[in-house]
């Protein structure tokens, strides 16, 4: 007869062999299952005031949380990658044509320097306007020709897309309306105690709102006025500077690596008017979005350390995509709270 300690972990090495290949299955969809489970935690809150307004009928409810999540996020978002796309590969044509050329730019502002500075320049290593522009055009072609095999790819996978979209859409409604006894049963589940479980459950829910809300909100708000006062000054692909300037937020003045060389070039070349306006613009609102909106946003409630919140943001694209936007904070968050809650444990025991 089997002792009830051989029992146990033979049900534990059952339960981890299912669930391993349960996550195998599902790791195909993994980007739609991700981002149904982050909507469904950013709507559940909208979802509980309409489920008044509504006197308690779920599938209703879910329905217009659903359609509204579409109509505020989802929609827009496919607009404006779609337009994206359409802009990096003509970017891309006009470089090849010869049409647009960054170094002959370069070459402007080399120009209109003093001839001090050129030669400073010259001893500094950065004189051979030659091999500059060379490395400039290279560049800006190696960025846009992703973007127009990204564009490629994405016509040829449109019917995969097309399943993740729809697998996403369908877990988000049930998400919606089954997430309160879906959160109690995962409460259940995990062997803590319920003071344990209860607070890393609330970290966790409170990071993805707070990184949402700080991180890409604030993003999309600099990338978006970024690229307002680019299409203002009738500046080519105003949207994919918009995009780049919205990514770059995550850098302390990151924004600025778009904008200030734009600013430069128009005092450099003349346009004085353009570069003063993009130079104010640029640091006066631009620039101080992310402290103005940042603290309204999150607030406290990460309670981790910028860097820490720039470096696991960083780290998580690095290794998950666009995914580890939101994963390397998560990540990061249920690191600090698991320690924090072990020295707690490992205090309340000396007492």
């Amino acid at each position: 007869m089997n002792s009830p300690e051989l029992q146990k972990k033979a049900f534990l090495l059952l339960l981890t062999i299912v669930s391993i290949a349960f996550g195998w299955i599902v790791w195909p969809f993994f980007g739609a299952v991700f981002w149904g489970s982050v909507l469904a935690i950013l709507f559940t809150p909208l979802y509980r005031r309409l489920l008044v307004v509504t006197r308690g009928r779920k599938n209703l409810t879910a329905l217009a949380t659903l359609i509204l999540c579409l109509v505020i996020v989802i929609l827009p978002l496919t607009f404006i990658t779609t337009s994206l796309v359409q802009e990096g590969v003509s970017l891309y044509q006009k470089l090849q044509s010869g049409e647009l050329h960054f170094g002959t730019y370069f070459q402007q502002i080399i120009n209109a320097l003093p001839r001090w500075v050129v030669e400073l320049l010259d001893r500094s290593g950065f004189g051979n306007v030659s091999a500059l522009q060379d490395k400039i055009s290279v560049g800006v072609m190696e960025g846009s020709k992703y973007i127009a095999t990204q564009a490629f790819t994405i016509g040829q996978n449109t019917f995969d897309f097309i399943i993740s979209f729809g697998i996403m859409l369908y877990l988000l409604f049930f998400l919606l309306r089954e997430g309160s006894s879906l959160s109690e049963r995962i409460k259940q589940a995990i062997p803590l105690s319920m003071e344990h479980k209860r607070h890393l459950l609330s970290k966790f829910i409170t990071v993805i709102r707070a990184t949402v809300k700080g991180n890409i909100v604030v993003a999309a708000v600099q990338g978006g006025l970024g690229g307002l006062i680019f299409w203002v000054l009738d500046i080519q692909g105003s949207l994919l500077w918009g995009v780049l300037m919205a990514f770059l937020s995550l850098l302390p003045m990151g924004a600025a690596i778009i904008w200030a060389p734009v600013a430069i070039y128009f005092l450099f070349t003349g346009e004085i008017w353009n570069g003063v306006i993009l130079l104010a613009f640029g640091m006066l609102v631009i620039g101080l979005i992310d402290n103005i909106l940042r603290p309204v946003l999150v607030g406290k409630d990460t309670q981790m350390p910028d860097y820490v919140v720039l470096i696991s943001t960083l780290g998580g694209m690095a290794l998950f995509g666009l995914n580890g936007f939101i994963i390397g904070p998560v990540i990061a968050a249920m690191f600090i709270t698991v320690w924090d809650l072990f020295s707690l444990s490992k205090e309340a025991a000396n007492e």
